[in-house]
């Protein structure tokens, strides 16, 4: 079959925020790096590339780093503020009401921007409140924060919103049950939730709670963070790739995109940064194969069961 490329619009895909203001470019841009010194050139590569959603986060350690690529690109005139939009998270040591505006004004302060696009609780449990982002006992054991609960933090961001300092807000590294307790109780309800997702991992049922709640599922860790089993030479993902003549990741990426979901990658390598924003829609065909003849199915990072972030390695 002979292949003609043409431009395909997926990657421009947007999804409307219904519980906020403005859309979310599907294609997202995470900022997690293990060397931070990479920081602003990697995030500088995905702008130049045409990434406009960039994932951020306080625990990331790096917020001023991508600011200062931000400033640059806007400065340079190559894009408005309104054009980006911007994701950063509240850390789990944060999570007393009194803490939240202060994490809040200090991320938009290393960011150098007015206001977010949408502000993320980072994981549903509280920890000991503090500087020390990672609280540990004698024993090593996290000391978790009883003395707060979601809803008590989630007001806090309602707050947020109703003084214009951000667009939306959202959840991340949540479970379902635990977020439909939050949808139920909310007066201004969660715009965005942020899991891990892949085709290992497809999140069937939370994906169809939040299209039936207006809300946009943000996957994370869409290529399966290059773990065992590894997603990218899973026989369906690869046989797609050959006929489409695309690369697995980008398979998997247009998959996300085209069942619905935004997604966030991460790279250095300014192949990688082009490869995972360069997506085209793929045939009904395809997207069949992958929801019915992928029936591996794993979860890489154990966050939600902790609190604490971490890929879990795990042999075939």
């Amino acid at each position: 079959m002979s292949y003609e490329p043409i431009f395909d619009a997926l990657r421009e895909t947007t999804f409307p925020l219904v519980h906020g203001s403005g859309e979310m470019p599907a294609v997202g841009f995470g900022t997690l790096f293990k060397d931070l010194s990479v920081t602003t050139q990697a995030t500088r590569l995905a702008l130049e590339t045409g990434f406009r959603h960039f994932d951020c986060a306080e625990r990331y350690r790096n917020e001023e780093m991508v600011g200062v690529a931000f400033k640059e690109f806007l400065e340079a005139g190559k894009a408005r503020r309104e054009d980006l939009f911007v994701t950063t998270k509240l850390w789990n040591t944060n999570h007393r009401p009194e803490r939240v505006l202060p994490a809040f004004e200090a991320s938009c302060r290393r960011l150098q921007v007015d206001y977010i696009d949408c502000y993320i609780i980072h994981t549903p449990f509280a920890f000991e409140p503090g500087d020390n982002q990672d609280p540990r006992d004698a024993f090593g054991h996290v000391i978790y924060d009883s003395g707060v609960t979601l809803i008590e933090t989630w007001r806090e961001l309602e707050r947020l919103v109703d003084d214009g300092r951000c667009k939306s807000i959202g959840l991340s590294d949540i479970t379902l049950e635990a977020l439909k307790e939050i949808v139920a109780q909310a007066r201004i309800k969660p715009a965005v939730v942020q899991v891990e997702s892949h085709p290992y991992l497809p999140e069937w049922e939370l994906l169809e709670f939040c299209k039936a709640h207006g809300i946009i599922v943000l996957a994370f860790a869409p290529l399966g963070h290059a773990m065992e089993p590894n997603l990218l030479e899973d026989a369906v993902i690869t046989g797609i790739a050959r006929r489409v003549q695309k690369t697995p990741a980008q398979v998997a990426l247009a998959w996300a995109v085209q069942r619905g979901t935004a997604f966030l990658t991460t790279s250095v390598t300014p192949s990688r940064i082009r490869e995972n924003f360069d997506i085209a829609t793929l045939p009904h065909r395809a997207m069949h194969e992958i929801r019915e003849d992928i029936t591996t199915r794993i979860r890489f990072n154990s966050v939600v069961e902790t609190g604490v972030p971490g890929f879990i390695p795990r042999k075939k």
